[in-house]
């Protein structure tokens, strides 16, 4: 596996697609589902930008407590400038094999896409569990690839390309085996979800519009992929717009579990 970096240009990348329409309301069905009450204390796995901690944070307010963990510093400094005016808020550097908080210290943990990219699955679930409190919530998101949806012409290029994409994931089809790892691991599944992600149009307020970009920049030298492929793969996914026939979907998938 070869992993993204998240340096300050990814970091401002990342953030502004966290901050597309496709993204915000994929978040609001994710608080719907994990549902932070008033006085919790909440972790985010992977906070990333930090909107989700935030959105957290207004909900639990000031009697509650949300620690954001993230091990890029890059993204750190961005999240920590989002709620810098929420003092009940925390972001930490760290990992998911090794949470650095004791023993049920949390009512709730969420994270998403996060666990597709760690390899040792069962030893995160073993450290999510620790974490909570019994019958503590957890919301896991992560992405079936499987399930992106592209219109182009050159079909044969497309799926080299986004074999080469699957090279930065531990686990480019989990929510298929979510379930079972997280029963394995001390928790009740208590319900599964999909939220997909549609895109008709293209233009640059939208998820597929800025991750071409990103699986672009990554796949050239990868499974016999040019620079000159990259670009002519974007040029492919772009060439239906001017027709009105732009077309991108992608399932994400959501696990709740209750610990035991």
């Amino acid at each position: 596996m070869a992993q993204l970096e998240f340096g300050e240009d990814a970091a401002r990348r990342v953030d502004r697609t966290y901050a597309t329409p496709d993204i915000v309301a994929q978040r609001a069905r994710t608080l719907a589902l994990l549902d932070p009450q008033p006085g919790e204390r909440v972790l985010d796995v992977g906070s990333g930008p930090g909107y989700l901690a935030a959105s957290i944070a207004d909900l639990v307010g000031a009697s509650g407590a949300v620690h954001g963990l993230d091990p890029s510093p890059a993204m750190n400094g961005i999240a920590g400038a989002r709620v810098a005016d929420r003092a009940w808020v925390r972001i930490d550097t760290g990992d998911a094999l090794a949470l650095p908080y004791p023993d049920a210290t949390f009512d709730a943990a969420v994270s998403t896409q996060v666990y597709e990219y760690v390899a040792d699955l069962p030893a995160a679930f073993g450290e999510l569990r620790r974490v909570l409190r019994r019958s503590g919530r957890v919301l896991i998101l992560d992405t079936d690839w499987d399930s992106a949806i592209w219109n182009v012409t050159d079909r044969a290029r497309h799926a080299r390309v986004m074999t080469a994409w699957e090279e930065h994931l531990a686990h480019p089809r989990l929510p298929r085996v979510l379930a079972g790892l997280l029963r394995r691991a001390g928790f009740d599944v208590t319900g599964q979800h999909v939220i997909p992600l549609l895109n008709t149009t293209l233009h640059e307020d939208t998820y597929s519009a800025n991750v071409m970009t990103l699986v672009a920049e990554f796949v050239a030298g990868r499974q016999g992929l040019t620079e000159a492929d990259a670009a002519a793969w974007l040029a492919d996914l772009r060439a239906p717009a001017a027709d009105d026939e732009y077309f991108f979907s992608l399932n994400r998938y959501c696990v709740l579990a209750a610990a035991r």
